[in-house]
């Protein structure tokens, strides 16, 4: 932080000129300016720096834990305050059904980012307001589709992540239109495959 040649906040300024007016009338060398003003009430700058520690001190920050911390509901987003939540939804590969970031499949013509915008609204709505970062994908995860639906031609695929923050202002809406949950990176292992994780875990922060 640059002290020596930084500038003073108003604050300050008012505060270091006060206490030379203190200094002047105890050595009186001039008169109060506001003795045409008699009874009028001063409050300076100390004063206002007592009363708002005194305020400080009375201060109580309220809970972090919430009752959906408490019952451990994980399809709310009034949890774990402290940390960033990630959609899960619960979608169908093959025969079985996985605990996935949301993806869909690319069409023709579209961009990765506009990919990724229609996966949002797929699954989140029109309604909600998430915004993307970048029109580069953040990660990205190659698979092998389960034999049963295994073609020659088509054997698996490359999921390419992007990531997005939740700008919604009611976030009573933010309820997406399929099993899902908003989960910390540290419980992500709890639903996400081994290898899944492993990949999504280079690019997440928390």
């Amino acid at each position: 932080i640059e002290l020596e040649r930084s500038h003073y906040s108003d604050h300050e300024v008012r505060k270091l000129h006060e206490e030379e007016q203190l200094k002047r009338r105890k050595e009186s060398m001039y008169e109060e300016e506001d003795d045409d003003a008699p009874g009028k009430t001063v409050i300076m700058a100390q004063d206002l720096e007592e009363k708002w520690e005194q305020k400080l001190l009375r201060f109580k920050a309220a809970s972090r834990i919430t009752d959906a911390d408490k019952n451990n509901n994980r399809t709310s987003l009034n949890r774990k305050l402290d940390s960033n939540l990630m959609l899960l939804v619960k979608q169908k590969i093959g025969n079985q059904e996985l605990w996935l970031l949301p993806q869909v499949e690319w069409q023709p013509g579209e961009t990765l980012r506009s990919t990724a915008e229609r996966a949002m609204a797929t699954f989140l709505g029109d309604h909600i307001q998430a915004k993307i970062l970048g029109n580069a994908p953040h990660g990205v995860y190659k698979y092998k589709f389960p034999r049963v639906i295994r073609t020659e031609d088509n054997i698996g695929a490359k999921v390419f992540f992007f990531k997005a923050f939740l700008q919604s202002d009611d976030l009573a809406q933010a309820e997406p239109k399929q099993d899902y949950l908003w989960v910390t990176k540290d419980e992500l292992g709890d639903y996400l495959k081994s290898e899944y994780l492993k990949k999504v875990n280079r690019f997440l922060l928390d």
